[in-house]
């Protein structure tokens, strides 16, 4: 985090000097005193100018969008990014033009960029951990209904065959929604075996 050291005959005039030099407004800044000011004998001679560090306060909601910002301008990506912050975490939604690119095959690019972000949000590890969720065309949600209906089918498809069924490499993400989905069948079953990430789902009979 950025920080400067400036002297003045007041911690006000020093604190002003910060800002003109930082650009900044008295709330974006953090300010610790290392000098009180004193007027010294008779006010005359021997006196002390106040000196102040002024630190920029770490904006992680920015530090997101930036890192955001340039990958969309390597990739040529023309969009905007909308951040919100909640009690459950921090929503990021890109909207613009070729989304599909964003989002990549079966959503790997939204995730790897999902996965870059959340390690900027959480990178101070004195912080609670803040969950992320970057979207856009709201594919997750998309996702998830398709997923549903495929853990329904697989379920048929087992009940109807009495055989166990693989279904396609996924992520961890992706894997919860089906075991959440088949929770409900009380003679159905599922596992995960492999390594990441060709990690997948069995279906089975219990």
């Amino acid at each position: 985090m950025k920080s400067v050291e400036k002297v003045g005959k007041t911690i006000d005039e020093a604190l002003n000097k910060a800002l003109s030099e930082l650009n900044l407004s008295k709330d974006k800044v953090d300010v610790s005193i290392i000098d009180e000011p004193s007027k010294g004998f008779f006010n005359l001679f021997g006196g002390k100018p106040a000196k102040i560090k002024v630190t920029v306060k770490e904006n992680i909601l920015d530090d997101a969008k930036e890192l955001l910002r340039q990958v969309l301008d390597n990739m040529s990506l023309d969009a905007d990014i909308d951040i919100e912050e909640s009690s459950n975490g921090i929503n990021i939604d890109i909207s613009g033009s070729n989304m599909g690119t964003i989002i990549g095959y079966r959503g790997e690019t939204l995730d790897s960029l999902q996965y870059l972000v959340s390690l900027v949000i959480n990178k101070n590890h004195q912080l609670p951990y803040r969950r992320v969720t970057l979207d856009t065309e709201n594919y997750r949600k998309k996702r998830e209904e398709t997923l549903k209906r495929v853990a329904d089918k697989t379920a048929y498809k087992v009940r109807k065959n009495k055989r166990s069924f693989k279904l396609e490499p996924m992520n961890p993400y992706e894997r919860r929604i089906i075991h959440s989905a088949l929770q409900m069948y009380d003679d159905i079953r599922t596992y995960s075996e492999g390594e990441e990430p060709y990690r997948r789902i069995i279906v089975d009979i219990k």
